[in-house]
């Protein structure tokens, strides 16, 4: 399914991230650049007030209140790593990599594979609540003083 890569807002200028991203996109030239753009477009369906960044030398990462998700691609999947994906429900069962680990959790996603993009999009905006209400939580804290330290 061919989609217009969503950039940060419909007026927003493009941010070196983003334009790294487009790169990283158009430079792949096959269905794992294509499977990027899609997951892109819906992460920003999903929360239209998502940054996308670029971290560790050539990942696209897209943030709200902390990291929600990354994507990276492999030979021969395109991987979508939610940073406290432990911490979401996932009534649909897109998690289907990194399953052991204590905070992150993974969808990889194959050539043939479809996304089931209603599920997905609840994955974003999950990920964007908790990262909102740690942020919350932890601002909500008194912090102590240096006479208190």
């Amino acid at each position: 399914m061919a989609r217009t890569p969503a950039k940060q807002g419909a007026a927003a200028k493009p941010t070196e991230a983003s334009r790294r991203i487009d790169r990283m996109i158009a430079d792949l030239g096959d269905w794992r650049g294509e499977r990027l753009a899609e997951i892109r477009a819906l992460v920003h369906e999903a929360d239209p007030a998502v940054v996308e960044e670029w971290k560790w030398m050539g990942t696209p990462v897209w943030s709200h209140g902390g990291i929600v998700c990354t994507g990276e691609t492999y030979k021969n999947v395109v991987k979508l790593t939610f940073a406290k994906g432990a911490s979401l429900t996932d009534p649909s069962r897109l998690f289907n990599a990194s399953l052991d680990g204590n905070v992150r959790r993974a969808i990889d996603i194959h050539e043939r594979d479809t996304i089931d993009e209603a599920a997905l999009k609840r994955l974003v905006r999950k990920a964007v609540a908790w990262n909102l209400r740690v942020a919350a939580t932890k601002a909500a804290k008194p912090r102590k003083t240096a006479a208190e330290s």
